[in-house]
């Protein structure tokens, strides 16, 4: 994903409406800013997990597996879950596996299919990592008050309703 450091300016703005007058440069420089700061939040976490050698993907995958109340999951499941293809998952599984934090388990009924479960190795991963980052997380939440978070969340869930006008 490539996402530009430098925000657009006024000046800059001004010259896309004297080509294409149809620009809302509120509306414009708004989505960028909101793009930006998306941009900026993911790099950070990407940073904080990388403190404990760990990528987003594979992050998200071990916190799914552990939401489920066996953590078990099938790969198309996590896909589903996680908003990806099923090939993506399975590089992150194939990741995770190596590294023995998660396990393959044969389906019995259809041996063509597996479950994927969460290890004791990836248990004890997210016990390690989850402190520094419920930590970090509500440092970076606590520089708006609740009743901001809930208009920002309210305003962010308006947006993502609405979010296939662009396609």
């Amino acid at each position: 994903m490539l996402l530009l450091k430098e925000l657009p300016t006024s000046k800059s703005l001004e010259r896309f409406v004297q080509r294409y007058p149809q620009t809302d440069i509120s509306a414009i420089s708004d989505f960028v800013a909101l793009l930006r700061a998306a941009a900026d939040i993911s790099d950070a976490l990407d940073k904080l997990l990388g403190k404990h050698d760990l990528l987003q993907g594979r992050w998200w995958v071990l916190v799914l597996l552990m939401r489920q109340e066996d953590f078990t999951s099938s790969p198309s499941d996590l896909a589903e879950k996680a908003g990806v293809t099923k090939g993506t998952m399975t590089g992150f599984i194939d990741g995770l596996e190596r590294e023995g934090l998660v396990t393959r388990l044969i389906n019995n009924d259809d041996r063509r299919k597996f479950l994927i479960r969460l290890s004791a190795a990836g248990l004890q991963k997210l016990d390690e990592v989850m402190p520094d980052y419920i930590d970090k997380v509500k440092l970076l939440m606590d520089v708006l008050s609740k009743s901001q978070r809930d208009v920002l969340i309210s305003h962010a869930r308006t947006l993502a309703e609405h979010v296939d006008v662009m396609k």
